[in-house]
């Protein structure tokens, strides 16, 4: 859950880079971006998601927010996306989900891949974003369920946090509505 700046945390971005990119263009597609939004992407490891989203973002009032807890893709995503920073529609905080320097009701879209299982409270992470998002905001998470399962049965993820159904009844009880999963 937090890649570093190492041989393993190099491997992990490659394996970021080549597994997610997919997620990553479906969670943006499904966002619905619209070209005035602020956008929060969660867990924005080397910024492919972030890159995707920020092309949508025409008009002068679209923002791009990304959050990040590890160091290490936090500085890979800025160097990807260091144009879209200087041009001020891309901003970056190193942080917790769970304590985010973000205003309230400021997030029209939100959107994550593969990351809310390595977050310690979930309960608190969807409060979190909950008090970011505008009222009428909407969230996409994408994951390949197939894997995580393989992962959380062989213990490799800690508790039952990477469980779907732990972290939707997070999200309706920090006040969420219309939670689904769609398998696609």
């Amino acid at each position: 859950g937090n890649p570093t700046r190492s041989l393993g945390g190099w491997l992990v971005s490659k394996l970021f880079k080549i597994r997610n990119q997919v997620l990553e263009d479906n969670a943006v597609q499904l966002c619905g971006i619209q070209p005035g939004d602020t956008v929060l992407e969660l867990g924005h490891g080397p910024g492919l998601g972030l890159q995707s989203a920020a092309k949508l973002l025409t008009e002068p009032t679209g923002h791009l927010i990304g959050v990040d807890y590890s160091e290490y893709m936090h500085q890979m995503a800025k160097e990807r996306m260091k144009d879209f920073i200087a041009s001020g529609k891309v901003t970056f905080h190193l942080c917790d989900v769970a304590a985010m320097p973000l205003a309230d009701d400021t997030v029209d879209k939100v959107f994550h891949c593969n990351c809310y299982y390595f977050w310690p409270d979930l309960n608190k992470a969807a409060t979190e974003i909950h008090r970011v998002m505008k009222p009428g905001g909407l969230m996409v998470t994408t994951m390949r369920l197939s894997h995580v399962a393989v992962l959380g049965a062989k213990r490799v993820m800690p508790g039952e946090n990477w469980r779907p159904d732990a972290y939707m009844a997070a999200l309706r009880d920090s006040g969420f509505t219309d939670v689904k999963m769609e398998d696609k």
